[in-house]
């Protein structure tokens, strides 16, 4: 990657960070592009390159933020050197489960969306999402469950979408129970899944 190229990510880094802060502490309604660009210490134009209006550089958050939260597991679980598919997968969502009991703003900010902001991750082009296109840990990942599992990404969503929808209550406010009574419940709903997928 080129000086200009490197700059740009800075840049666009720097306007998502800003966003970010700003709209989990004012709200989005509260926050206009003034505030997000004098924050970021960017021209306003500078907003423009990269996002339409304050909308989208939300809607580009959740997949950024998505996408952190997969590489980071995903980078643990190498780590970690395991090598039944199951294994790997209930390692990955146990480890964004962990990260967002530990980060309840990013929780809030997710909200139930933990799944959409992975499918456009994983699903559209990086015109789209501004993303890259995703990393080489991940194509690996879905390389490797892909010799057992039957359309890996399709069944990757349909499980981080349970699981953002089931842990959002669990985590925030115990309900329908705590988080730690709810995981072994999530996780054999998980299993069922893997199951499903798995090539005869």
């Amino acid at each position: 990657m080129g000086k200009a190229e490197t700059n740009k990510q800075i840049k666009r880094e720097s306007l998502l960070n800003t966003a970010f802060d700003l709209f989990t502490t004012k709200g989005i309604n509260n926050t206009s592009i003034a505030d997000i660009v004098e924050a970021a210490g960017v021209a306003k134009g500078t907003f423009y390159l990269y996002f339409k209006d304050k909308y989208d550089i939300n809607s580009k958050l959740l997949v950024h933020r998505t996408t952190l939260l997969f590489d980071s597991a995903l980078e643990r679980m190498h780590q970690k050197g395991l090598t039944d598919v199951k294994e790997k997968i209930f390692f990955v969502i146990d480890d964004i489960i962990d990260s967002l009991t530990k980060d309840k703003v990013l929780l809030m900010f997710i909200s139930k969306n933990l799944g959409l902001g992975f499918s456009r991750y994983m699903m559209e082009s990086p015109a789209v999402t501004g993303e890259e296109p995703y990393k080489e840990a991940t194509k690996e990942f879905l390389e490797d469950i892909g010799n057992t599992i039957k359309d890996p990404r399709l069944m990757m969503y349909m499980i981080i979408e349970l699981t953002g929808s089931s842990i959002y209550s669990a985590i925030l406010y115990s309900q329908p129970v705590p988080i730690d009574d709810l995981k072994p419940h999530l996780y054999a709903a998980i299993g069922s899944i893997i199951d499903q997928f798995k090539k005869s």
